[in-house]
Protein backbone atom coordinates (compact mmCIF):
# COMPACT_ATOMS: atom_id res chain seq x y z
CA UNK A 1 0.00 0.00 0.00
CA UNK A 2 3.00 2.59 0.94
CA UNK A 3 4.44 1.93 -2.61
CA UNK A 4 1.11 2.31 -4.15
CA UNK A 5 0.96 5.67 -2.22
CA UNK A 6 4.34 6.66 -3.46
CA UNK A 7 4.44 5.58 -7.02
CA UNK A 8 1.34 8.09 -6.79
CA UNK A 9 2.91 11.01 -5.62
CA UNK A 10 5.29 10.53 -7.94
CA UNK A 11 3.06 10.63 -11.01
CA UNK A 12 1.46 13.93 -9.14
CA UNK A 13 -2.09 11.91 -8.67
CA UNK A 14 -3.66 12.72 -5.19
CA UNK A 15 -2.75 9.94 -2.65
CA UNK A 16 -5.74 9.77 -0.22
CA UNK A 17 -8.43 8.78 -2.62
CA UNK A 18 -10.70 5.56 -2.91
CA UNK A 19 -8.77 4.66 -6.00
CA UNK A 20 -5.46 4.26 -4.25
CA UNK A 21 -7.62 2.21 -1.94
CA UNK A 22 -8.86 -0.02 -5.34
CA UNK A 23 -5.33 -0.15 -6.11
CA UNK A 24 -3.85 -1.40 -2.79
CA UNK A 25 -6.73 -3.97 -2.82
CA UNK A 26 -6.44 -5.07 -6.09
CA UNK A 27 -2.72 -5.62 -5.80
CA UNK A 28 -3.04 -7.22 -2.81
CA UNK A 29 -5.76 -9.99 -4.03
CA UNK A 30 -3.50 -10.57 -7.03
CA UNK A 31 -0.47 -11.52 -4.61
CA UNK A 32 -2.78 -13.61 -2.47
CA UNK A 33 -6.17 -13.78 -3.09
CA UNK A 34 -7.04 -15.76 0.06
CA UNK A 35 -6.36 -12.57 1.89
CA UNK A 36 -9.76 -11.97 1.22
CA UNK A 37 -11.32 -14.31 4.34
CA UNK A 38 -8.18 -13.19 6.51
CA UNK A 39 -8.78 -10.59 9.63
CA UNK A 40 -5.95 -8.57 8.66
CA UNK A 41 -7.08 -7.68 4.74
CA UNK A 42 -10.70 -7.12 6.48
CA UNK A 43 -9.61 -4.96 9.27
CA UNK A 44 -6.75 -2.99 7.22
CA UNK A 45 -9.03 -2.14 4.13
CA UNK A 46 -12.36 -1.50 6.29
CA UNK A 47 -10.24 0.83 8.42
CA UNK A 48 -8.69 2.83 5.55
CA UNK A 49 -12.01 2.75 3.82
CA UNK A 50 -13.32 4.84 6.79
CA UNK A 51 -10.20 7.02 7.29
CA UNK A 52 -10.33 8.20 3.27
CA UNK A 53 -14.34 8.51 3.56
CA UNK A 54 -14.27 10.93 7.31
CA UNK A 55 -11.19 12.60 5.58
CA UNK A 56 -12.99 13.71 1.92
CA UNK A 57 -16.38 13.93 3.59
CA UNK A 58 -15.79 15.34 7.27
CA UNK A 59 -12.01 16.11 8.18
CA UNK A 60 -11.10 18.72 6.13
CA UNK A 61 -12.77 21.34 8.58
CA UNK A 62 -9.83 21.02 10.66
CA UNK A 63 -7.30 22.55 8.14
CA UNK A 64 -9.46 25.88 7.83
CA UNK A 65 -10.77 28.53 10.36
CA UNK A 66 -7.27 28.94 11.69
CA UNK A 67 -7.69 32.76 10.93
CA UNK A 68 -9.07 34.01 14.15
CA UNK A 69 -6.14 34.10 17.53
CA UNK A 70 -8.47 31.62 19.29
CA UNK A 71 -8.17 29.25 16.47
CA UNK A 72 -4.37 30.09 16.07
CA UNK A 73 -3.73 29.07 19.66
CA UNK A 74 -5.26 25.90 19.67
CA UNK A 75 -3.34 24.79 16.76
CA UNK A 76 -0.46 26.16 18.37
CA UNK A 77 -1.12 23.62 21.28
CA UNK A 78 -1.87 21.00 19.00
CA UNK A 79 -5.53 20.77 19.77
CA UNK A 80 -6.34 20.40 15.89
CA UNK A 81 -3.87 17.93 16.02
CA UNK A 82 -4.97 15.75 18.77
CA UNK A 83 -8.88 16.17 17.78
CA UNK A 84 -8.11 14.44 14.77
CA UNK A 85 -5.50 11.65 15.93
CA UNK A 86 -9.10 11.32 18.28
CA UNK A 87 -11.58 11.30 15.22
CA UNK A 88 -9.43 9.00 13.17
CA UNK A 89 -9.40 6.52 15.66
CA UNK A 90 -12.56 6.40 16.07
CA UNK A 91 -13.11 5.94 12.59
CA UNK A 92 -10.64 2.90 12.29
CA UNK A 93 -11.59 1.95 15.80
CA UNK A 94 -15.69 1.56 14.17
CA UNK A 95 -15.14 0.26 11.21
CA UNK A 96 -12.85 -2.68 12.90
CA UNK A 97 -15.25 -3.70 15.18
CA UNK A 98 -17.34 -5.80 13.21
CA UNK A 99 -14.64 -8.58 12.15
CA UNK A 100 -12.66 -8.36 15.67
CA UNK A 101 -15.94 -9.48 16.81
CA UNK A 102 -16.53 -12.60 14.39
CA UNK A 103 -13.12 -13.75 14.15
CA UNK A 104 -11.83 -12.85 17.98
CA UNK A 105 -15.13 -12.83 19.25
CA UNK A 106 -14.28 -9.69 21.28
CA UNK A 107 -14.19 -5.95 21.33
CA UNK A 108 -12.05 -3.27 23.18
CA UNK A 109 -14.05 -0.19 24.23
CA UNK A 110 -10.27 1.26 25.13
CA UNK A 111 -9.10 0.75 21.69
CA UNK A 112 -9.25 5.39 21.25
CA UNK A 113 -7.05 5.43 23.85
CA UNK A 114 -4.34 2.90 22.97
CA UNK A 115 -4.42 4.76 19.71
CA UNK A 116 -3.46 7.62 20.99
CA UNK A 117 -0.60 6.61 22.53
CA UNK A 118 0.82 4.29 19.57
CA UNK A 119 -0.29 6.52 16.53
CA UNK A 120 2.29 8.90 17.31
CA UNK A 121 4.98 6.22 17.85
CA UNK A 122 4.16 4.74 14.67
CA UNK A 123 3.63 7.81 12.17
CA UNK A 124 7.03 9.27 13.73
CA UNK A 125 9.09 6.45 14.33
CA UNK A 126 8.39 2.78 13.10
CA UNK A 127 6.88 3.69 9.46
CA UNK A 128 9.70 6.34 8.51
CA UNK A 129 12.49 3.47 10.13
CA UNK A 130 10.87 1.17 7.91
CA UNK A 131 10.37 3.34 4.81
CA UNK A 132 14.38 3.76 5.28
CA UNK A 133 15.30 0.12 5.95
CA UNK A 134 13.32 -0.96 2.26
CA UNK A 135 15.52 1.81 1.17
CA UNK A 136 18.79 0.52 2.47
CA UNK A 137 17.94 -3.23 1.76
CA UNK A 138 20.03 -3.21 -1.77
CA UNK A 139 23.08 -1.66 -0.18
CA UNK A 140 22.79 -4.38 2.55
CA UNK A 141 22.76 -1.60 5.14
CA UNK A 142 18.85 -2.46 6.52
CA UNK A 143 19.68 -3.92 9.95
CA UNK A 144 19.99 -1.20 12.13
CA UNK A 145 16.48 -0.14 10.79
CA UNK A 146 14.52 -3.09 11.27
CA UNK A 147 16.24 -3.24 14.72
CA UNK A 148 14.79 -0.07 15.15
CA UNK A 149 11.57 -0.51 14.24
CA UNK A 150 11.05 -3.53 16.49
CA UNK A 151 11.74 -1.16 19.33
CA UNK A 152 8.84 0.80 18.06
CA UNK A 153 6.63 -2.14 17.57
CA UNK A 154 7.77 -3.40 21.04
CA UNK A 155 6.57 -0.04 22.43
CA UNK A 156 2.87 -0.54 20.26
CA UNK A 157 2.60 -3.85 22.49
CA UNK A 158 3.47 -2.78 25.92
CA UNK A 159 0.51 0.18 25.22
CA UNK A 160 -1.68 -2.62 24.05
CA UNK A 161 -0.98 -4.69 27.07
CA UNK A 162 -1.47 -1.75 29.61
CA UNK A 163 -4.42 -0.72 28.08
CA UNK A 164 -5.33 -4.05 28.41
CA UNK A 165 -4.85 -4.39 31.87
CA UNK A 166 -7.58 -1.81 32.92
CA UNK A 167 -11.08 -2.72 34.11
CA UNK A 168 -13.76 -4.08 31.40
CA UNK A 169 -11.24 -3.90 28.47
CA UNK A 170 -12.32 -6.90 27.83
CA UNK A 171 -16.04 -7.29 25.89
CA UNK A 172 -16.82 -10.62 24.53
CA UNK A 173 -19.39 -11.35 21.55
CA UNK A 174 -20.76 -14.44 20.81
CA UNK A 175 -19.95 -16.37 17.41
CA UNK A 176 -22.11 -15.52 14.59
CA UNK A 177 -22.29 -16.40 11.33
CA UNK A 178 -20.85 -14.99 7.95
CA UNK A 179 -24.40 -13.28 6.92
CA UNK A 180 -24.37 -10.29 9.60
CA UNK A 181 -20.56 -9.66 8.59
CA UNK A 182 -21.65 -9.14 5.20
CA UNK A 183 -24.44 -7.32 5.21
CA UNK A 184 -22.76 -4.76 8.07
CA UNK A 185 -19.79 -4.60 5.17
CA UNK A 186 -21.82 -3.37 3.06
CA UNK A 187 -23.39 -1.12 5.01
CA UNK A 188 -19.62 -0.03 5.81
CA UNK A 189 -19.34 0.08 1.77
CA UNK A 190 -22.54 2.03 0.89
CA UNK A 191 -21.59 4.98 3.80
CA UNK A 192 -18.29 5.50 2.66
CA UNK A 193 -18.34 5.67 -0.64
CA UNK A 194 -22.57 7.48 -1.34
CA UNK A 195 -22.01 10.94 -1.57
CA UNK A 196 -25.89 11.78 -1.06
CA UNK A 197 -28.20 11.33 1.79
CA UNK A 198 -28.67 7.73 0.58
CA UNK A 199 -25.21 6.94 2.13
CA UNK A 200 -27.14 6.76 5.69
CA UNK A 201 -29.25 3.64 4.36
CA UNK A 202 -25.69 2.14 5.09
CA UNK A 203 -26.11 2.74 8.72
CA UNK A 204 -29.52 1.74 8.39
CA UNK A 205 -27.95 -1.64 7.24
CA UNK A 206 -25.06 -1.52 9.63
CA UNK A 207 -27.40 -1.38 12.57
CA UNK A 208 -29.58 -4.78 11.14
CA UNK A 209 -26.42 -6.41 11.20
CA UNK A 210 -25.94 -5.36 15.14
CA UNK A 211 -29.23 -6.71 15.72
CA UNK A 212 -28.38 -10.24 13.81
CA UNK A 213 -25.22 -10.51 15.56
CA UNK A 214 -26.99 -9.78 19.02
CA UNK A 215 -29.49 -12.45 18.21
CA UNK A 216 -27.42 -15.09 16.51
CA UNK A 217 -28.44 -18.48 17.85
CA UNK A 218 -26.12 -20.60 19.91
CA UNK A 219 -25.20 -24.22 19.52
CA UNK A 220 -26.85 -26.95 22.34
CA UNK A 221 -23.84 -29.47 21.17
CA UNK A 222 -20.32 -28.51 20.17
CA UNK A 223 -17.94 -31.80 18.67
CA UNK A 224 -13.82 -31.94 18.04
CA UNK A 225 -12.68 -32.55 14.89
CA UNK A 226 -11.75 -35.99 16.39
CA UNK A 227 -14.64 -36.63 18.71
CA UNK A 228 -11.89 -35.92 21.85
CA UNK A 229 -14.03 -33.23 23.25
CA UNK A 230 -17.71 -32.64 23.71
CA UNK A 231 -19.72 -29.73 24.98
CA UNK A 232 -23.26 -29.21 26.12
CA UNK A 233 -25.74 -26.37 26.61
CA UNK A 234 -27.58 -27.22 29.52
CA UNK A 235 -30.44 -25.55 31.57
CA UNK A 236 -28.50 -22.84 32.93
CA UNK A 237 -27.42 -21.27 29.31
CA UNK A 238 -23.67 -22.04 29.82
CA UNK A 239 -21.59 -25.01 28.38
CA UNK A 240 -20.40 -27.85 30.45
CA UNK A 241 -17.32 -29.79 28.64
CA UNK A 242 -16.05 -33.06 28.77
CA UNK A 243 -12.63 -34.47 26.97
CA UNK A 244 -10.77 -37.29 26.90
CA UNK A 245 -7.06 -35.86 26.29
CA UNK A 246 -5.01 -33.11 27.93
CA UNK A 247 -5.25 -30.94 24.68
CA UNK A 248 -7.03 -27.80 25.98
CA UNK A 249 -7.55 -25.81 22.65
CA UNK A 250 -11.28 -26.67 21.94
CA UNK A 251 -12.29 -26.17 25.50
CA UNK A 252 -10.37 -22.33 24.78
CA UNK A 253 -12.21 -21.53 21.48
CA UNK A 254 -15.44 -22.58 22.40
CA UNK A 255 -15.69 -20.47 25.29
CA UNK A 256 -14.40 -17.45 23.53
CA UNK A 257 -17.01 -17.98 21.15
CA UNK A 258 -19.67 -18.49 23.34
CA UNK A 259 -18.69 -14.74 25.19
CA UNK A 260 -17.57 -16.99 28.52
CA UNK A 261 -14.92 -15.81 30.96
CA UNK A 262 -14.27 -19.05 31.80
CA UNK A 263 -10.79 -20.51 31.37
CA UNK A 264 -10.77 -24.10 30.33
CA UNK A 265 -9.27 -25.16 33.42
CA UNK A 266 -12.12 -24.01 35.41
CA UNK A 267 -13.69 -26.51 37.62
CA UNK A 268 -17.17 -25.62 36.62
CA UNK A 269 -16.49 -26.59 33.41
CA UNK A 270 -17.98 -30.10 34.23
CA UNK A 271 -20.63 -29.41 35.89
CA UNK A 272 -23.93 -30.67 34.68
CA UNK A 273 -22.20 -33.92 33.17
CA UNK A 274 -21.99 -37.04 35.08
CA UNK A 275 -19.76 -39.49 33.75
CA UNK A 276 -18.22 -43.48 34.99
CA UNK A 277 -16.23 -46.36 33.10
CA UNK A 278 -18.34 -46.75 30.71
CA UNK A 279 -19.20 -43.40 29.16
CA UNK A 280 -20.71 -39.80 30.66
CA UNK A 281 -24.46 -38.24 30.25
CA UNK A 282 -25.54 -34.87 30.51
CA UNK A 283 -28.73 -32.79 29.61
CA UNK A 284 -30.02 -30.05 26.99
CA UNK A 285 -31.98 -26.73 27.90
CA UNK A 286 -34.88 -29.14 27.08
CA UNK A 287 -34.25 -32.01 29.13
CA UNK A 288 -32.88 -34.28 26.21
CA UNK A 289 -30.37 -36.39 27.08
CA UNK A 290 -27.06 -36.70 25.24
CA UNK A 291 -24.38 -39.61 25.85
CA UNK A 292 -21.01 -40.05 25.28
CA UNK A 293 -20.39 -43.95 25.16
CA UNK A 294 -16.78 -44.76 26.14
CA UNK A 295 -17.35 -48.78 25.33
CA UNK A 296 -19.29 -50.75 23.47
CA UNK A 297 -21.39 -52.11 26.20
CA UNK A 298 -22.73 -48.34 26.44
CA UNK A 299 -24.13 -48.15 23.21
CA UNK A 300 -27.17 -50.51 24.20
CA UNK A 301 -28.32 -48.13 27.12
CA UNK A 302 -27.37 -44.89 25.47
CA UNK A 303 -29.15 -45.54 22.11
CA UNK A 304 -32.04 -46.31 24.05
CA UNK A 305 -32.71 -43.17 26.44
CA UNK A 306 -30.69 -40.61 25.02
CA UNK A 307 -31.29 -38.31 21.90
CA UNK A 308 -27.83 -38.03 21.15
CA UNK A 309 -24.97 -40.15 20.95
CA UNK A 310 -21.25 -39.16 21.07
CA UNK A 311 -18.66 -41.71 20.88
CA UNK A 312 -14.70 -41.89 19.87
CA UNK A 313 -15.34 -45.77 18.80
CA UNK A 314 -17.91 -47.05 15.53
CA UNK A 315 -21.77 -47.40 16.47
CA UNK A 316 -23.75 -50.18 16.07
CA UNK A 317 -25.99 -50.06 12.95
CA UNK A 318 -28.96 -50.21 14.97
CA UNK A 319 -29.87 -47.22 17.37
CA UNK A 320 -32.73 -45.60 17.59
CA UNK A 321 -30.47 -41.55 18.48
CA UNK A 322 -28.54 -39.21 16.25
CA UNK A 323 -25.04 -40.94 16.16
CA UNK A 324 -21.82 -38.96 15.94
CA UNK A 325 -19.64 -41.81 16.08
CA UNK A 326 -15.81 -41.97 14.43
CA UNK A 327 -17.15 -42.58 11.08
CA UNK A 328 -18.95 -40.07 11.06
CA UNK A 329 -16.36 -37.24 12.50
CA UNK A 330 -13.63 -38.59 10.33
CA UNK A 331 -15.59 -37.25 7.60
CA UNK A 332 -17.38 -34.42 9.03
CA UNK A 333 -14.68 -33.12 11.31
CA UNK A 334 -16.04 -30.91 13.94
CA UNK A 335 -19.58 -29.77 14.65
CA UNK A 336 -21.98 -28.01 15.61
CA UNK A 337 -25.82 -29.01 16.64
CA UNK A 338 -28.49 -26.67 17.89
CA UNK A 339 -31.79 -28.30 18.67
CA UNK A 340 -35.13 -27.72 16.84
CA UNK A 341 -38.01 -29.58 18.11
CA UNK A 342 -37.15 -33.23 18.38
CA UNK A 343 -34.77 -32.80 15.48
CA UNK A 344 -30.79 -31.55 14.97
CA UNK A 345 -29.69 -28.67 12.88
CA UNK A 346 -26.38 -29.65 12.37
CA UNK A 347 -23.55 -27.54 11.34
CA UNK A 348 -20.19 -29.44 10.15
CA UNK A 349 -16.86 -28.25 9.27
CA UNK A 350 -16.51 -30.50 5.99
CA UNK A 351 -19.99 -30.42 4.83
CA UNK A 352 -21.51 -32.80 2.03
CA UNK A 353 -19.32 -31.73 -1.21
CA UNK A 354 -16.35 -29.45 0.30
CA UNK A 355 -13.38 -30.20 -1.23
CA UNK A 356 -10.61 -28.24 -0.78
CA UNK A 357 -6.70 -28.06 -1.04
CA UNK A 358 -6.33 -27.92 2.50
CA UNK A 359 -8.82 -30.45 3.67
CA UNK A 360 -9.13 -33.99 3.54
CA UNK A 361 -11.17 -35.72 0.79
CA UNK A 362 -15.00 -35.90 1.01
CA UNK A 363 -16.07 -39.18 -0.33
CA UNK A 364 -18.51 -38.13 -3.27
CA UNK A 365 -21.32 -40.13 -1.73
CA UNK A 366 -20.93 -39.10 1.60
CA UNK A 367 -23.27 -36.98 3.54
CA UNK A 368 -22.41 -34.70 6.74
CA UNK A 369 -23.85 -37.40 8.60
CA UNK A 370 -25.13 -40.94 7.13
CA UNK A 371 -28.85 -41.01 6.24
CA UNK A 372 -29.53 -44.05 8.58
CA UNK A 373 -28.39 -42.31 11.52
CA UNK A 374 -29.47 -38.89 10.73
CA UNK A 375 -33.36 -39.37 11.69
CA UNK A 376 -34.45 -38.10 14.65
CA UNK A 377 -35.40 -39.95 17.55
CA UNK A 378 -38.85 -40.44 17.59
CA UNK A 379 -41.10 -38.51 20.52
CA UNK A 380 -42.44 -42.08 22.12
CA UNK A 381 -39.03 -42.78 22.68
CA UNK A 382 -37.62 -39.69 24.62
CA UNK A 383 -36.27 -40.88 27.66
CA UNK A 384 -37.24 -40.45 31.33
CA UNK A 385 -34.56 -38.92 33.00
CA UNK A 386 -36.26 -38.12 36.45
CA UNK A 387 -34.48 -41.28 37.58
CA UNK A 388 -31.30 -40.96 36.17
CA UNK A 389 -28.34 -42.21 38.60
CA UNK A 390 -24.61 -41.28 38.46
CA UNK A 391 -22.99 -43.38 35.63
CA UNK A 392 -26.53 -43.68 33.55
Amino acid sequence: MISIVLVGVMIDRPTLTFRTLKAAAFGVLLLAPEAVVHPSFQMSFAATLALVAGYQQGLPWMSQGGDTPLAAKVALWGGREIVGLVIVSLLAGTATVPYIAYHFHRISPYGVVANLLAMPIVSAWVMPVGILGLMSMPLGLDGWCWRLMGEGIEWMMRVARWVTSFPGALGRVAAFGPGPLLLCTSGLIVLCLLRTPLRFIGALMMGGAIILMIRAPQPDVLIAADGSAVALRGANGRLSMIKSGNDVFAFREWLAADADARTPKDDTLGEGIRCDATGCVGKLRDGSLVAIAKTIQAFEEDCRRAVLVVSNRDAPPACAALVIDRDVWRRSGAMALRRRGEQFEITAARPRGYDRPWARAVAPDGDALPPSRAAPQPRDATPRTDDLEPGD
